[in-house]
């Protein structure tokens, strides 16, 4: 009887997804803790701490990407206070809502509670934890795939509230990073329009509409309200990423290792997947009209959007989550056909997930490739309570100091001194994103990081670089600068940063060392 009980409580869908959620929690945060890429690390610590003390993305500092990921942080920082650990509680809470979404869109298609509880924790290792910091990249995908589930609940349980939701989830993960949301928004908003018309029923895009407009009321109010031109929206998070994308455009590689080699793993649940659904279009003549077929588009179009936009970014790749998520659904799909041996098949699936997942886990978890520390010994990393007491549960060490953290740290503390003791107006420049939140003070960045790639803001020779110079010039009159600070995260000090905007007889130059240099402002 008593065995009966804890097996009844142990299945209960309730501590199931109390499991789900607190695994994915937890891992996350383990693995945000381990090692430093400065850039990605911290790229909304300083922009959210920021936000917080009334300096706004778009009119206070440039932006192209991540405008919510920073009001968000801003909020967990308000709650929570500005500490790293704070940072990580961000993205381990939303590791832990999406496992648990999964669990419930999973269980909603009817997958056994075994299954779904696997699959969602199979998803939650490869989710956030590649990146474990809050990014844009990961908001704006995952988001993105809220909405995808939304969609999925909407047409299986045909309560409104879900398409109402859809956009808005669409458009917050517009505001992460524009892409890969736009290819979900444009692919979902087709898909809706034709499930609608194939239904015979207005209602999806009714209510899809005032989803959206909700969301677009939202943000002109909260841009009204914080003085954020329309004008300059469109030009800072529209326009202008344009010019980024155009150029990866242009240098798109479609050779067969970067469209299928490096993705293997997910084609390999993905090809099933198509095929059932493809099979079920040539032989069932109704098959247009019932949910799979446009549970079926959905997933397929957030797969090829996503691999899409790892292959025009070329950056590290975070994606493979879609491996556990693909073979779940492919899992789903399978169980009303008609196959021998289907529960060896549905084993092998299982088995094949958990092997693709614990390859991933080793090389971007424990090995933290996304971050560029897959060849750092993390025995040799330092507690970066040491730098300051607000970066508290961070193991600090950093592929350009690999092999002497406590060097860096060094060099950072006296930096913060020198900074700190420096009571005049001042602007500091650098890829370490925590200066503003550590003093503790008003640094006037005039953009979320600083890089010459063109990625940040437009550098010179760029159409847009006269704009962004007059933003700079507005910044430095606004809040009288007498003085701008520039740190490298890498090697050497770009003196670009400064003589890309002033002329060099207003300045005067004091270097303290490779990576560290002053710039004096002179009246001229």
């Amino acid at each position: 009887m008593l065995f009966k009980k804890i097996s009844n409580f142990i299945s209960n869908d309730k501590f199931l997804l109390f499991i789900i959620f607190l695994f994915s929690f937890i891992i996350n945060k383990n693995y945000a803790n381990l090692g430093v890429f400065p850039i990605d690390t911290f790229f909304h610590f300083d922009s959210a701490f920021r936000v917080l003390n009334g300096e706004y993305p778009i009119k206070d500092f440039w932006v192209v990407s991540g405008i919510f990921v920073d009001y968000l942080q801003a909020f967990f920082f308000y709650i929570f206070g500005v500490s790293w650990k704070a940072y990580t509680l961000h993205s381990s809470f939303i590791n832990g809502i999406l496992a648990i979404v999964t669990y419930f869109v999973l269980r909603n298609l009817q997958l056994k509670k075994i299954y779904s509880f696997l699959y969602s924790l199979f998803f939650a290792v490869l989710a956030y934890p590649v990146s474990a910091t809050p990014f844009v990249d990961q908001h704006s995908s995952l988001l993105s795939l809220l909405a995808i589930y939304c969609f999925i609940l909407a047409i299986n349980k045909n309560y409104f509230f879900y398409w109402i939701l859809t956009p808005i989830f669409l458009g917050l993960a517009f505001l992460s990073k524009q892409v890969p949301s736009a290819y979900i928004i444009i692919s979902l908003t087709f898909i809706i329009i034709f499930y609608a018309i194939k239904k015979k029923d207005l209602n999806p895009i009714k209510y899809s509409f005032v989803g959206s407009l909700i969301f677009i009321f939202i943000i002109f109010l909260v841009g009204s309200i914080q003085g954020i031109s329309l004008s300059e929206f469109l030009k800072q998070y529209i326009i202008y990423p344009q010019n980024i994308a155009n150029s990866r455009l242009y240098n798109l590689n479609f050779s067969f290792n970067a469209i299928v080699g490096q993705y293997k793993f997910i084609y390999l649940g993905f090809f099933p997947f198509i095929y059932l659904n493809i099979k079920n279009l040539i032989f069932n003549k109704d098959y247009l009209k019932e949910k799979n077929f446009y549970i079926f588009l959905a997933i397929s179009f957030y797969f090829f959007g996503l691999i899409f936009h790892q292959i025009l970014t070329k950056n590290q790749i975070f994606i493979y989550y879609l491996c556990p998520l693909i073979f779940a659904f492919l899992k789903i799909f399978l169980k009303n056909e008609v196959y021998k041996y289907k529960n060896f098949i549905f084993l092998f699936i299982l088995i094949v997930s958990f092997s693709v997942t614990l390859k991933y886990h080793l090389r971007f978890n424990e090995g933290r490739k996304f971050h560029e520390l897959n060849q750092v010994n993390f025995d040799l990393s330092r507690d970066a309570y040491k730098l300051d007491k607000k970066l508290a549960g961070l193991k600090w060490i950093t592929p350009n100091y690999k092999n002497n953290p406590q060097k860096e740290i060094d060099f950072l503390s006296e930096t913060l001194k020198v900074i700190k003791n420096d009571k005049r107006e001042k602007m500091v420049l650098t890829n370490y994103l925590f200066f503003s939140a550590i003093l503790n003070e008003n640094l006037h960045a005039p953009s979320r990081s600083q890089t010459l790639e063109g990625l940040s803001f437009p550098v010179k020779n760029n159409e847009y670089y006269l704009k962004d110079k007059n933003f700079f010039l507005k910044i430095k009159k606004s809040n009288k600068i007498q003085v701008i600070y520039i740190i490298s995260s890498d090697y050497e000090v770009e003196d670009r940063f400064v003589y890309d905007y002033l002329d060099k007889a207003c300045v005067i130059e004091h270097t303290f060392n490779k990576q560290f240099k002053k710039f004096e402002i002179n009246k001229c």
